[in-house]
């Protein structure tokens, strides 16, 4: 049987993000690419985090070579679907929305893929509400989670939307999770991992840090991250200013085995995020993976990734009393650490592995392809 031809628009590295991981994964894909005749373009217009939100020559100058090579392939092949991961407001959207013109001038079938959220923000905006009824119509959609499809609900039909849950790769130098309680006399480490920014709640976890040292309990927490809005100065000044610098510790950005080696070092995992556009943190698999108990909040999807009391804890955002008991909770029992993260680590491998990911993608786009 001939192979459906799919024309992938998403977003590859750097920078790296949730999206562009996904998209890289997508690419890689042996899988996907046995079962369909695929074609890529990279959406990316920027090197790095700090380049997306700033205006520069040469990124207009990207964006029209990149609307010239996707305008040349749709007249050089009649493709059986387009997917796109589509950015739901702001810049993103609006250089996105020039793609789609595109692709619905030519009367191309199109399923996009939302990987941030913002829709139903943008609602009351005049010129937005339009954009959004225009490109979304006659489209099909795919969201990381059901509780991501309030955002969405204005402008497509429940039918019209399909459900996968991101997926990431087992790691196979994974160093296993010691089952055996640890050393009591040795500090539990709490580990942050993430961009440095202010929403994914890091003056929250540090202000929970002041107060478990004040309660006397021996912990350390690192932060593992790029600097991006904090900068190292200011984290070591914030630090100072707690007196913290014998409990909490930055190493910047890391990655492929140093970042192995903190997750196999640490005890727990602390998101507290309300970064406005966070939906399906690929972090916190990793910390699944990897067998660590989590903390974290109700943003995006994540009460659907973290079983409160289960594999870990999901509070309010911005709740520094929750996040310290929660922590405390676990510094003080080793036992419910191994438990969730045991619960966490099966949870990840049933529903969260690579191959899922791509069984369901190749389920998705095999069932768009055959609509009308």
């Amino acid at each position: 049987m001939k192979k459906k031809k799919v024309l992938f628009i998403l977003h590859i590295p750097p920078p790296i993000h949730g999206a562009s991981l996904v998209g890289q994964y997508i690419k890689e894909s042996e899988k996907i690419n046995d079962v369909f005749n695929a074609h890529y373009i990279d959406l990316t217009v920027s090197n790095n985090f700090e380049e997306t939100s700033r205006f520069k020559i040469w990124k207009i100058l990207r964006l029209i070579k990149l609307n010239i090579k996707v305008l040349w392939v749709i007249l050089c092949n009649n493709y059986d679907l387009c997917y796109m991961t589509m950015s739901a407001k702001g810049p993103g959207f609006y250089k996105d929305s020039i793609i789609v013109f595109i692709l619905k001038l030519f009367r191309r079938k199109i399923i996009f893929h939302f990987h941030n959220k913002g829709i139903s923000n943008q609602e009351d905006n005049k010129v937005n509400n339009f954009l959004y009824k225009t490109i979304l119509k006659n489209t099909q959609t795919i969201l990381l989670s059901k509780n991501l499809y309030f955002d969405i609900k204005k402008y497509v039909k429940a039918e019209d939307i399909y459900y996968c849950a991101n997926g990431i790769p087992i790691t196979q130098s994974l160093i296993a999770h010691d089952n055996a309680l640890k050393d009591h006399t040795q500090p539990v480490k709490i580990l942050f991992l993430s961009n440095m920014m202010v929403e994914k709640g890091f003056f929250e976890l540090l202000t929970a840090c002041k107060i478990l040292k004040d309660k006397g309990l021996n912990f350390e927490c690192h932060f593992v991250g790029d600097w991006t809005e904090i900068t190292e100065e200011s984290f070591s000044k914030a630090v100072s200013n707690y007196n913290l610098s014998k409990f909490v510790f930055a190493h910047g950005k890391k990655y492929n085995g140093e970042k192995l080696v903190f997750f196999k070092n640490s005890d727990i995992f602390a998101l507290p995020t309300y970064y406005h556009n966070e939906c399906y943190p690929l972090v916190i698999l990793e910390a699944m993976q990897h067998s660590l108990p989590v903390i974290s909040t109700f943003e995006g999807a994540i009460s659907e990734m973290v079983i409160n009391n289960e594999t870990g804890f999901v509070g309010a955002q911005r709740d520094i009393l929750f996040l310290a008991d929660k922590l405390e909770y676990l510094i003080a029992n080793p036992e419910v650490r191994l438990k969730m993260g045991a619960a966490g680590k099966k949870r990840f491998n049933n529903f969260y592995t690579i191959d899922v990911f791509e069984k369901k993608m190749i389920e998705i786009i095999s069932k768009s392809i055959q609509r009308n």
